[in-house]
């Protein structure tokens, strides 16, 4: 059974543990890493003709990192089936068979995989799958100080995260629509999330868009 993570929007402060939990555990560069937060805002503010003042700002951050698809893109357009989903449920490219073309970068709607500049091939989030194969959760979760994240099959987050359940969902601003990939990412969205409020990213540069 495909894999993914669950996520509380509500419960994310941006603080970026989880991004460097995985750049420690995986041996990052300051340039590279698996996951990313994406800090997103909109609204503003209004002073009325009596100096009343009104506003409709909001913020809120997104953890993302890649969500193991049930129509992967990447996958889709790999010439040499490098990127493939395993027995655990988890898509990353086996590096045998790897060519560095770079395909899978361009097709991810979540610039999830990317060319390792030294050794000129993709390189992405395989879930921790030494990790989950030992029956441990992504280091990225474990690292998680509001418990913000989590991961298993669907059918394990749902039965750990019932109550909240049928407000899930797999797509909020500014993510794609759900339906591109199919994304085993299950959001439990913030009020402004929730209403699909628009805004801006306001970190382009640090995520290199």
């Amino acid at each position: 059974m495909p894999k993914g993570f669950y996520f509380d929007n509500a419960r994310c402060t941006g603080c970026r543990t989880c991004v460097m939990a995985c750049k420690d555990y995986h041996d990052h560069g300051a340039d590279e890493g698996f996951r990313r937060v994406i800090d997103y805002e909109g609204g503003g503010w209004t002073v009325a003709e009596d100096g009343t003042l009104s506003q409709d700002a909001f913020a809120y951050h997104i953890s993302l990192a890649c969500n193991h698809c049930a129509n992967p893109a990447c996958a889709q357009v790999c010439p040499t089936e490098a990127m493939h989903r395993d027995e655990l449920g988890l898509i990353w490219p086996d590096h045998s068979k790897c060519i560095g073309c770079g395909y899978c970068t361009m097709a991810c709607p979540y610039h999830a995989p990317a060319i390792d500049k030294t050794l000129k091939r993709s390189s992405k989030c395989d879930g921790c799958r030494e990790r989950i194969a030992a029956g441990l959760a992504p280091i990225c979760v474990e690292a998680c100080p509001l418990r913000a994240l989590d991961f298993g099959e669907k059918g394990e987050l749902h039965e750990r995260h019932e109550d909240y359940w049928d407000e899930v969902r797999g797509d909020i601003l500014p993510l794609p629509e759900e339906s591109a990939t199919g994304p085993n990412l299950f959001i439990l969205p913030s009020p402004a999330a929730a209403e699909n409020r628009s805004g801006s990213i306001a970190n382009r540069k640090e995520l290199n868009l």
